[in-house]
């Protein structure tokens, strides 16, 4: 899918190209949404520059999401999506910036991507040139991840509200499901280093189109972009703070569990120590001699189960009183 953005009388317009399409000069932004073959060729035709394959776009060296050609600036980003499931990923997503209009190569349709054209579309003066259309998207996009990270850290607030609880009378004979806990700790945590994978290509990114932003039709964009810069930073060190967090909810939350086990394997424990002695003293008697006293006795067998009560009895009480129960 192939669309074209521009602005004309103070409106903006949206163009739904197909092959053949002429572009018209007021066109500031091209998006391609997983474009065929053909749609590639033919904007790199109408454009004169090269449009990368998808497979171009998941490469992973720097010199290749990051370079020049013809002094047209090429630069693939990992932006964020599905943020809002169970299952967050990121996407390469590249931005071509030539003289007259940016072009946008995708195959996934990021939440960004979606608040920017809601947002130019109430102020069309947001994509009168292609250098304010790569800003207010990297604006978006940076503004996303600051919001998933606000919820990513309210959740682990509530995760750790949760571990770290005191629970009185029968709340405290509830087994808490902690294994529960810890999908919800694995679930930030994957979604905080899907930030931080983001939030590091942005910057290089920034870092990258301001450097080659030196012509004067963009030096007002390196204003922008040093702004961008900053919040990347920060939004890179709070990720940073909240992987930590992560790493020591997941920790504590370990250690509850170990603790609670230990609890359960502590009352097995004494159950066992308080029925041996009343085993021992049945099985006394439950052996087969013929010169046993106690078995003639009339009230033999009321002695034999008070001393097996008692037996039980005694060592409970000393556990107790050590502090052991």
């Amino acid at each position: 899918m192939l669309k074209g953005y521009r602005v004309q009388d103070g409106q903006l317009l949206v163009d739904e190209l197909g092959l053949g399409a002429t572009f018209t000069p007021e066109t500031t932004w091209l998006d391609l949404m997983e474009p065929t073959a053909e749609e590639r060729s033919f904007v790199a035709e109408a454009l004169g520059i090269d449009v990368p394959t998808r497979e171009e776009m998941y490469e992973i060296e720097v010199s290749s999401r990051l370079y020049l050609e013809e002094d047209v600036p090429f630069m693939t980003a990992l932006i964020l999506f599905h943020a809002d499931t169970p299952q967050p990923e990121t996407t390469p997503i590249t931005f071509i910036l030539t003289r007259t209009c940016l072009v946008t190569v995708r195959y996934a349709d990021p939440a960004s991507f979606r608040t920017f054209i809601a947002q130019i579309g109430r102020r069309p003066q947001r994509a009168s040139t292609p250098e304010r259309i790569i800003c207010g998207l990297l604006e978006a996009v940076t503004d996303r991840i600051a919001d998933i990270l606000e919820r990513a850290a309210g959740d682990l607030d509530a995760v750790s509200r949760e571990v770290f609880a005191e629970t009185e009378g029968k709340e405290k004979r509830k087994r808490r499901d902690l294994t529960e806990v810890l999908r919800r700790i694995g679930r930030s945590g994957d979604l905080i280093s899907k930030t931080r994978e983001s939030l590091v290509s942005i910057t290089r990114l920034v870092t990258f189109l301001t450097a080659t932003s030196k012509t004067s039709a963009r030096k007002g964009l390196r204003v922008r972009l040093k702004t961008l810069a900053r919040d990347a930073l920060s939004l890179s060190d709070h990720a940073a703070f909240e992987a930590n967090n992560v790493n020591f909810l997941l920790q504590a939350t370990l250690g509850v569990i170990n603790i609670e086990q230990n609890a359960i394997i502590k009352t097995f424990t004494v159950a066992a120590v308080a029925f041996m002695p009343p085993t021992l003293v049945a099985s006394i008697y439950g052996m087969n001699f013929e010169v046993m006293p106690e078995l003639k006795w009339p009230l033999g067998y009321a002695f034999a189960l008070g001393v097996m009560v008692l037996s039980a009895i005694l060592p409970l009480l000393y556990f107790k009183r050590k502090g052991w129960l």
